[in-house]
This record gives C-alpha cells, sequence and structure tokens, in this order.
C-alpha cells in the first residue's frame, strides 16, 4: 500500500526528533538532556516530540532501538567479509567510530537508564558476541589466540575500548578516542590473545 504525504512527513520528522536526540544525548548527556532541548535541535515544537514519543523514557528507548539497528548493520556489514579475529575487531571500532559520541554516553549511564533501554543495550552486544565468538572459536581451535573461554575474551576487549571511551578526556582530549587510539588498542589485545608456543 502506498504512504500518503501525511505519512511520509510524519515519518521525516520521527526521523529529525531522533537524529536530533542523537547529538543532544551526545553532547549533553542522555539523562540531563530535556525534551525541549530535543524539540529546538529538532525544529519542531516540543508538543510534536510528545506526539512521536508519548513519554521521554519511550523517547530514549527509540533512540537506543534506532542506534541499536544501525550499529548491528554495520558491524553485520563489516564482520560478513572478515576471515579472523583482527578483522572482526577492526570492524567493531569502525561501527563504534560511527557513533561514538553518542556510544560513549550509553556506557556512561547504561545503570540509570531504564530497563527497556539496558535490555536493548544488552542486545547490542550480544550481536558483537555473535560475530566474534565463531572467528575466536576457530582462531582457538588453530592455535593462533590463547585457549580462554570465549565470554572472558569479549569481555575484556568490550571492557578495554568502554574505559578508553569513558575517559576519552585523558586519552583522546577533543579527538576521537577510536580514531586515536584504535589501532594502537587492537594491536596490544592481539598481542595478549596470541597463542604462544609450549
Amino acid at each position: 500500500m502506498k504512504e500518503t504525504q501525511r505519512q511520509i512527513q510524519k515519518e521525516q520528522t520521527r526521523i529529525k526528533i531522533l537524529n536530533a536526540a542523537y547529538e543532544e544525548f551526545g553532547k549533553r548527556g542522555i539523562m540531563l538532556t530535556r525534551t525541549s532541548d530535543i524539540a529546538k535541535k529538532a525544529g519542531v515544537s516540543h508538543g510534536t516530540v510528545f506526539a512521536h514519543f508519548k513519554t521521554q523514557e519511550e523517547l530514549i528507548t527509540a533512540v537506543i532501538e534506532d542506534f541499536e539497528a544501525k550499529m548491528m548493520k554495520r558491524t553485520h556489514e563489516l564482520a560478513e567479509n572478515c576471515f579472523g579475529v583482527r578483522e572482526v575487531l577492526s570492524a567493531h571500532l569502525q561501527g563504534i567510530k560511527e557513533f561514538e559520541t553518542f556510544y560513549t554516553r550509553l556506557v556512561i549511564e547504561i545503570r540509570m537508564l531504564p530497563k527497556s533501554s539496558r535490555t536493548t543495550f544488552i542486545s547490542l552486544q550480544s550481536g558483537l558476541s555473535f560475530h566474534l565468538s565463531k572467528i575466536l572459536n576457530k582462531e582457538i581451535e588453530e592455535h593462533k589466540i590463547v585457549d580462554l573461554p570465549i565470554y572472558f575474551l569479549f569481555n575484556n576487549w568490550n571492557g578495554l575500548i568502554n574505559y578508553y571511551l569513558v575517559n576519552g578526556d585523558l586519552f583522546a582530549p577533543g579527538e576521537s578516542v577510536i580514531e586515536r587510539c584504535g589501532d594502537e588498542l587492537l594491536d596490544y589485545f592481539m598481542k595478549l590473545i596470541k597463542d604462544k608456543p609450549l
């Protein structure tokens, strides 16, 4: 069924609100951003935000769900042709880099967000885990990397990246942490997990 002009316009307005929310959440913080800030950034009335999202919690969850969909799509695209752990981890970094400011705020504030938002964030992490676990198992069997539980390797990688993002003012003041430190973190992590001959 063909969409009407009004439906198209409504969807475009919703996208404008989501994009404005990404930017404002990244700049001000998710919990500190007011819906009026988002409305102003999107160029819509405050009431229009609530016409699309009944509550602020619903808006936050919608932004995180939209982010999850984009991040998963990007990670799948990048990881599809990867043949090794390093390539999958590099694809993960590239996916984060596209949404770095928002993702960093999400990592910082996740414990304060509504349960539905936390659930969506966990789903996002499991998407990366899916891609990574296949490659990790293969390289463990081939004795290319250390034989440790997959969850331990995944959590160490995730923890390393998140630590650098959360402390970006120390590691890359005023710059992208992924741009400045990504290759170095990848190199060190690969050295840590490389299997050593007995």
